[in-house]
């Protein structure tokens, strides 16, 4: 059983202007156009931008380590690095363990984090937020996400259609 707070409707109002879904898409679409001419500059794209992220704030790490990080899967991270590697902003390396690749920032790449922590405070300007409201609003958004992709048993949630085995 949910908890108190949380009310999951029986039937779904099915108005485009009440669906979150369509509220996350539209905040994220234009947040991420936001960035991308400021990123632009700078030779990356947005998610080229989020690999670096991750590899400025956390180090060197396996692709499989910045899959987990960024919430991908592996095989939408290596084209990512390809371009990136290509571009001189990352190195890969084998491992003692030649199965595990490790990206490495080079130091073109970690030049580029000055740029950058420019671009993303442009960014931050335009959403109008305080730091507290942000802080605030970027939490909210990580536990839904958290939420969402719980598996349904944990959550103690029901979808309400009846069970089809095939």
């Amino acid at each position: 059983m949910g908890s108190p707070e949380m009310t999951c409707p029986k039937r779904p109002d099915l108005r485009l202007d009440d669906q979150i879904c369509f509220a996350l898409y539209v905040a994220t679409s234009a947040v991420t156009r936001a960035y991308c001419p400021l990123l632009g500059e700078l030779g990356l794209t947005y998610p080229q931008y989020l690999v670096m992220l991750a590899l400025w704030q956390d180090g060197a790490m396996t692709v499989s380590g910045l899959a987990a990080r960024l919430r991908l899967g592996p095989s939408a991270i290596t084209p990512l690095v390809d371009r990136l590697e290509a571009a001189g902003f990352v190195a890969r390396a084998r491992t003692s363990d030649r199965r595990v690749v490790l990206v490495a920032l080079t130091d073109a790449g970690r030049r580029l984090e000055e740029e950058a922590s420019k671009t993303q405070q442009d960014v931050v300007c335009r959403v109008g937020l305080s730091d507290g409201s942000l802080s605030a609003l970027r939490q909210e958004l990580m536990n839904l996400a958290d939420r969402v992709t719980a598996p349904v048993a944990v959550q103690g949630v029901s979808s309400g259609r009846p069970r089809q085995d095939r």
